[in-house]
């Protein structure tokens, strides 16, 4: 796990902790229910980012008699105890208070506190996705980013981009339920504002799940860094023929290679020890998030007739 995906965390944190408190003010002097929708939001999300810390930091326990290859998918389980409380507390609280102000709709109050509000949280808001945006990209490098975004096996930075990216589409949501409410005289529509930004967090929290589930039981590593296998052991004289190779992404930085090799006839035992350290040493080099390789091999031999 590298610096920047801590950076980015603590950064979202930093915003969402100001940002929550201002915006329960703000709900609490004007009423509005999709400001207080968005205070919900912000509060949730300043808990996920301090799971996504205990995740990291339980994720770098080293292995144990009971688990040999580390603690690595700890981060993949608490991102998708994210992903459940974004669906839960997030949207299913923000879909309640939206429907109860429906149900029981109070006049909103002088809206220019909402207003300021809303400005400093995209501000904030839109720094810390700028942010980890920045470091994801310096980490993938540019070019295709919603791909990349999508195949990464690191929930550091696809969880902090994807909360952010809803947290700045939920303030427009309650911008737009706040200003309409006020200019048709209607407080219905806060309330109606508050429901999307539950569904929007929902839409959300299922995309992390999602992700998150493919990662904790199991993902292979993604179509480059098999490629890249396949062609250095292409390359070796003494493989005549593999096997497609099986990986499992362990944690964001470290993945297990198993390989079943068959490789020219004629190799001594200790001929073959040196052609197998020496293609790890190729795969690690050019691999380095290749932690642990098991080699299954085999010899071919010419019959004789």
């Amino acid at each position: 796990m590298t610096s920047s995906s801590k950076i980015s965390i603590y950064a979202a944190l930093a915003a969402n902790i100001g940002i929550a408190i201002i915006k329960f003010i703000a709900a609490a002097i004007t009423g509005s229910s999709s400001m207080l929708s968005e205070g919900i939001h912000s509060a949730v999300d300043s808990g996920n980012q301090l799971l996504l810390l205990i995740g990291i930091s339980r994720s770098k326990k080293p292995a144990d008699e009971h688990h040999p290859f580390g603690h690595g998918q700890e981060i993949y389980f608490w991102s998708l105890i994210v992903g459940i409380l974004i669906f839960g507390l997030g949207g299913g609280i923000s879909v309640y208070e939206g429907v109860i102000h429906i149900q029981n709709p109070e006049k909103l109050e002088n809206p220019f506190w909402n207003y300021i509000v809303i400005i400093i949280a995209f501000v904030f808001e839109g720094t810390s996705f700028v942010v980890a945006s920045k470091n994801f990209i310096k980490k993938e490098g540019s070019g295709q980013f919603f791909h990349k975004l999508q195949q990464s096996k690191d929930p550091s930075h696809f969880v902090v981009i994807f909360e952010d990216g809803a947290a700045l589409c939920g303030l427009l949501i309650a911008f737009s339920g706040i200003f309409f409410s006020h200019y048709f005289n209607s407080p219905k529509i806060d309330g109606v504002a508050s429901i999307l930004i539950g569904v929007l967090l929902a839409i959300v929290a299922v995309i992390l799940v999602i992700e998150s589930r493919k990662l904790l039981i199991g993902e292979s590593a993604d179509k480059e860094t098999l490629a890249l296998i396949k062609s250095i052991l292409a390359e070796d004289p003494d493989v005549l023929q593999i096997k497609p190779p099986l990986t499992m992404q362990l944690s964001p930085d470290e993945v297990l290679l198993a390989l079943d090799i068959q490789f020219k006839n004629d190799l001594e035992s200790e001929e073959l020890a040196k052609v197998i350290r020496r293609l790890e040493q190729k795969i690690k080099a050019q691999l380095p998030t290749i932690k642990q390789i098991f080699i299954e091999a085999n010899i071919f031999v010419k019959k004789v007739n």
